[in-house]
C-alpha cells in the first residue's frame, strides 16, 4: 500500500501461501492456486508440523478459523438485508467472492480489489474460472489513500445500488502500523455511512491473546514469512473496541472463533490467536 511501512511486495508471499490453503481445503477454484503457493505451503510443512506435534498453533488453523467466521457473518449480514454490495479490500487469492457470486448471483454485488499488479493478477484468474460478471469484478484500490478514484471512498461511490455495504480487510491489518490501521477504519467507517450502513469484517490479534513461548515462536516465524515484522497493535478487546469507536463505529463485537464452533468447522490451536471483528457505523 502506497506510505505503508512496508512495500506491496512482502504481502506478496502471504497471497501465495493463503491461496494454496483456500485450494487444499476446497475453498477455492484451481484457477486461484499459484505454483509460489505450493511452493511457499511445502516450505512450511515442517516448522507447522513441529508447532503442531508441541501442541502449538499453525498458520493453517488461524486461517481457516478467521476465513471461515467472516464467511459466516458476511452470510448472516446479506441474509438480514443489511448488506447487498461487497468490497474487500485487499483481496488478494481470496476465493471468497467467488463463492458468493456463485452463491448469490445478482442479489449482491461483490467487487474485489488490491493495488494494481494483484488486481491485474486476480482479474485475469477469475477470467480463467470465468467469474467475472456485472455483479463479480475487480477493482484497483489503495487503502490508504484519503481520496482519490481508488480510494476506498472513490471505489465504493462508484458501486451502484443502494443497499447496505459489507467491507472486509481479511489479512491486512498486521501489515500496518497502528495509524495505519486508525486511519483505515476511519475511513471504512464512513464510506459504511455513505453507503446507507452495513458491516465491516476483519481479522485482528490481541497481544494478550498471544503470549507464551509457543505463539511467540509462531509470530517471530510469521514475521520471517511476511518479509517484516507482525504487528500486534491492541492489548485487549476493550482497547480494540475503543479504538473502533473512536475511528466511527457506533457498534463493534470481537468474536472468537471457537463460538461458533457449531456453524463453522473449528480446530487447533491457531484458532485461538485470531478474533474477527464485527463493526457497524449505526
Amino acid at each position: 500500500m502506497t506510505e505503508a511501512p512496508r512495500g506491496s511486495d512482502s504481502i506478496s508471499p502471504t497471497a501465495h501461501y493463503t491461496g494454496q490453503v483456500w485450494a487444499r481445503n476446497g475453498l477455492s477454484p484451481p484457477e486461484l492456486a499459484t505454483a509460489a503457493g505450493r511452493l511457499s505451503f511445502n516450505s512450511l510443512r515442517p516448522a507447522m508440523a513441529i508447532s503442531s506435534a508441541l501442541g502449538g498453533p499453525t498458520l493453517e488453523q488461524f486461517l481457516l478459523a478467521r476465513h471461515r467466521l467472516i464467511d459466516h457473518l458476511l452470510e448472516q449480514a446479506i441474509a438480514a438485508g443489511r448488506v447487498s454490495r461487497v468490497l474487500e479490500v485487499a483481496c488478494g487469492m481470496s476465493p471468497r467472492g467467488w463463492r458468493f457470486a456463485r452463491r448469490f448471483g445478482e442479489r449482491i454485488t461483490y467487487v474485489e480489489a488490491d493495488l494494481p499488479a494483484m488486481a491485474r493478477r486476480k482479474r485475469d484468474a477469475l477470467e480463467r474460472a470465468g467469474s467475472l460478471t456485472d455483479h463479480h469484478r475487480v477493482a484497483e484500490i489503495d487503502a490508504l489513500a484519503e481520496e482519490g478514484e481508488i480510494s476506498i471512498g472513490g471505489v465504493v461511490a462508484g458501486l451502484e445500488g443502494d443497499g447496505g455495504l459489507g467491507a472486509i480487510t481479511e489479512g491486512l491489518l498486521s501489515y500496518l502500523d497502528r495509524d495505519g490501521v486508525t486511519g483505515l477504519w476511519g475511513r471504512i467507517a464512513t464510506a459504511l455511512r455513505r453507503a446507507g450502513g452495513g458491516s465491516y469484517l476483519s481479522d485482528i490479534h490481541l497481544s494478550d491473546e498471544n503470549q507464551g513461548a509457543l505463539s511467540a515462536g509462531f509470530l517471530r516465524a510469521l514475521s520471517v514469512f511476511v518479509r517484516g515484522r507482525v504487528e500486534l497493535h491492541f492489548r485487549d478487546e476493550e482497547e480494540a473496541l475503543g479504538t473502533l469507536a473512536e475511528a466511527g463505529f457506533a457498534t463493534a463485537v470481537l468474536h472468537r472463533p471457537a463460538d461458533f464452533s457449531s456453524s463453522i468447522e473449528v480446530s487447533g490451536r491457531g484458532a485461538d490467536l485470531v478474533r474477527v471483528i464485527e463493526a457497524r457505523p449505526d
